[in-house]
């Protein structure tokens, strides 16, 4: 079973990657990425059915009972959009509840934070899609249906589609949604994406997010799929604010151990778009978690703000998923934490944040 830990090669070209060089173009209006905990329209997820992605059909039946799971706790707190293709609706109605609403928009995985819609606001009521150009992460997994939903689903809404020739995905950068950005530089700053030299992409990604403030560590690239996606170390509560997956010791034999203490230094020493120093607070990792493989993720940074909840994993090991949700309690005090056992989606390299993708309320 392929994870995203893993560099997978498994049918997908080489898309086309963005000609960065000429300036970035400026959307008419003040479009930015607004902040995943301002109130939300809906939620979006996506099915996973493609055979060459998971081609053990025992896992997928597995791996598609999460993703239910999943937005049918986020369905009690918000709507929630599950794309997939007409033929596989009737199966997934099995294991969605009613609530979950179902677009005939065709998928290959599951990744909604990579390549479903990302919204931009104005300020002033309007809304409109960035494209990401999503790529199957540099060309590493099939992905002709996955490169097209921002498309297809700005076209159901009716909406514009701000693309400024940026090619990437939303999981690999995090916004404070008011003008500061964090990313690693390995998921951006790399050919099988990008063809420009690191100022150029960072113009591009300011203009495409609305930010005034790029904040880059390095990353590591070709380890996994995504090359560190920062929204499995790293991720914004709120301006000035970031909650951050650590060990107490760094493992000079791992090279994840080593990069994610690069980022916290980093960060450590880091301040906003406002001048701000950034306030860093702490999970440690869970120890005795019920899977075992090295390929395993267990991010309990990797969770989701909605509408009046936090929606996050659990790997079984008591008091280390005790300690996250009390962390995650006092970053969103008004909201009801949400614990989910989400292992199979820690298996094949992400989390609940990968999965889900807000539209926010204008």
């Amino acid at each position: 079973m392929p994870t995203r830990r893993q560099v997978l090669a498994i049918g997908a070209g080489m898309a086309g990657m963005a000609g960065i060089g000429a300036p970035p173009l400026r959307a008419a209006q003040n479009w930015h990425y607004p902040d995943e905990a301002l109130p939300h329209t809906r939620s979006f997820m996506q099915w996973p059915v493609h055979p060459k992605v998971h081609p053990d059909r025992g896992f997928l039946d597995h791996l598609q009972r999460t993703i239910a799971r999943i937005a049918n706790t986020i369905a009690d707190f918000e709507p929630v959009v599950m794309l997939m293709g007409a033929q596989h609706i009737a199966g997934a109605k099995r294991h969605l509840s009613g609530a979950v609403d179902i677009w005939d928009i065709p998928t290959d995985d599951l990744w909604a934070r990579d390549s479903g819609p990302s919204f931009v606001v104005d300020g002033a009521g309007g809304l409109a899609l960035a494209q990401f150009n999503f790529n199957g992460w540099g060309g590493k997994q099939v992905h002709g249906n996955d490169g097209q939903i921002a498309a297809r689903v700005a076209a159901r809404l009716g909406l514009p589609l701000i693309d400024l020739g940026l090619v990437g995905e939303a999981g690999g950068v995090e916004t404070d949604g008011a003008g500061t950005l964090m990313a690693h530089e390995s998921s951006w700053i790399n050919r099988n994406r990008n063809a420009g030299n690191k100022a150029d992409v960072e113009a591009l990604l300011l203009a495409q997010m609305g930010a005034r403030k790029m904040i880059w560590a390095p990353g590591i690239a070709g380890a996994d799929i995504t090359d560190f996606h920062i929204d499995a170390l790293a991720r914004f509560a709120g301006p000035g604010r970031v909650v951050i997956q650590i060990s107490d010791e760094i493992d000079l034999s791992d090279p994840w151990s080593v990069a994610g203490a690069q980022t916290y230094d980093i960060l450590a020493a880091a301040t906003d778009a406002d001048g701000r120093a950034l306030d860093l607070v702490v999970m440690g990792d869970p120890v005795r978690t019920r899977i075992k493989s090295d390929d395993f993720v267990a991010s309990y940074v990797n969770y989701y703000v909605c509408n009046d909840a936090v929606i996050c994993a659990q790997f079984g090991d008591k008091k280390a998923d005790a300690a996250a949700q009390d962390v995650l309690q006092a970053l969103y005090p008004q909201r009801k934490i949400v614990a989910l056992n989400v292992d199979a989606l820690g298996e094949v390299g992400g989390g609940i944040h990968c999965a889900t993708h807000e539209q926010p309320k204008v």
